[in-house]
């Protein structure tokens, strides 16, 4: 049997506690199709440790996105990831960078693409710090969301039985509960004065204040596409469009979500486009 064939299944907790039948059935699918050894570990450290010791077999990620980007990081980590193709069998919460990435969401249409697909090499960001960026950079990083809304106040289930001034008092409180939280006053960021170089060439000073700028791996061997919104004053201003192979970012602190990870605050930072640097398993191109 080849060593493509045979594969090292890694579950991650996550994915076990959010949908266990989605996790059973494509275990039950790799397995009927590959010999596979399966790993069910509780932790980073376990998680981190199953890849280290694969030996020649092909890993294979059961969770989410942030499961995939554990394991990407680790391999860039250990300097294996050029030789070492992943792939994912999407399950959990978190799904959007798998779809963006082009991996099928159903466990069994998933795990079918393990077994049936290829490797596609993808081009990869890598900052100065060593993180890694697989399907977007932004900054500023998006604000946080709201707190959810108060549940069932205390006592409530046996509100029948309770004095009536008691009563008046948790329909006071559930009334208040429910209404929208207030918004709050201005924008959730400001515009951001930011240096920004690609390849070198300062495209945007700190002159100019900027909403939003987002970098993105392209198609491999293409370089990264940057997108920077500056600040309009009267009419929309055009968003600043290009490709590079080193986007720098400097100024005031700042803060950039990488896919879906918050980072900083940092003065400066610089993401270099890696063509072909990881391998993900995808559906065969019909």
């Amino acid at each position: 049997m080849a060593a493509s064939d045979q594969l090292l299944v890694v579950i991650d907790p996550v994915a076990r506690r959010t949908d266990g039948e989605s996790v059973r059935i494509a275990k039950d699918v790799l397995s009927a199709g590959a010999a596979t050894k399966v790993c069910l570990p509780e932790g980073p450290e376990e998680f981190a440790r199953a890849l280290i010791r694969r030996g020649a077999r092909r890993p294979v990620v059961i969770g989410d996105d942030g499961a995939l980007l554990r394991a990407v990081a680790l391999l860039h980590r250990q300097r294996e990831l050029a030789g070492c193709g992943l792939a994912l069998v999407p399950v959990g919460g978190v799904l959007s960078l798998s779809r963006a990435l082009g991996v099928p969401t159903g466990a069994v249409a998933a795990a079918r693409a393990v077994l049936d697909g290829a490797e596609r090499r993808l081009d990869l960001l890598v900052d100065d710090s060593d993180g890694v960026v697989l399907g977007a950079l932004r900054i500023p990083s998006l604000p946080a969301r709201p707190a959810a809304s108060l549940g069932t106040v205390p006592g409530e289930a046996g509100e029948h039985g309770a004095h009536p001034w008691l009563r008046t008092c948790q329909s006071l409180v559930r009334t208040l509960a429910s209404r929208p939280a207030r918004p709050a006053a201005g924008p959730a960021h400001g515009p951001s004065r930011l240096r920004i170089e690609v390849d070198g060439v300062c495209v945007v000073d700190l002159d100019q204040p900027v909403e939003a700028v987002s970098v993105t791996p392209g198609a491999s061997g293409t370089g990264a596409e940057i997108e920077v919104r500056p600040v309009s004053v009267g009419a929309e201003a055009a968003p600043l469009r290009l490709t590079g192979h080193r986007v720098t970012v400097s100024g005031a602190d700042f803060r950039y979500r990488a896919d879906s990870v918050v980072s900083g605050p940092v003065r400066t930072r610089t993401w270099t486009v890696r063509e072909s640097a990881w391998g993900l398993t995808l559906p065969m191109v019909r």
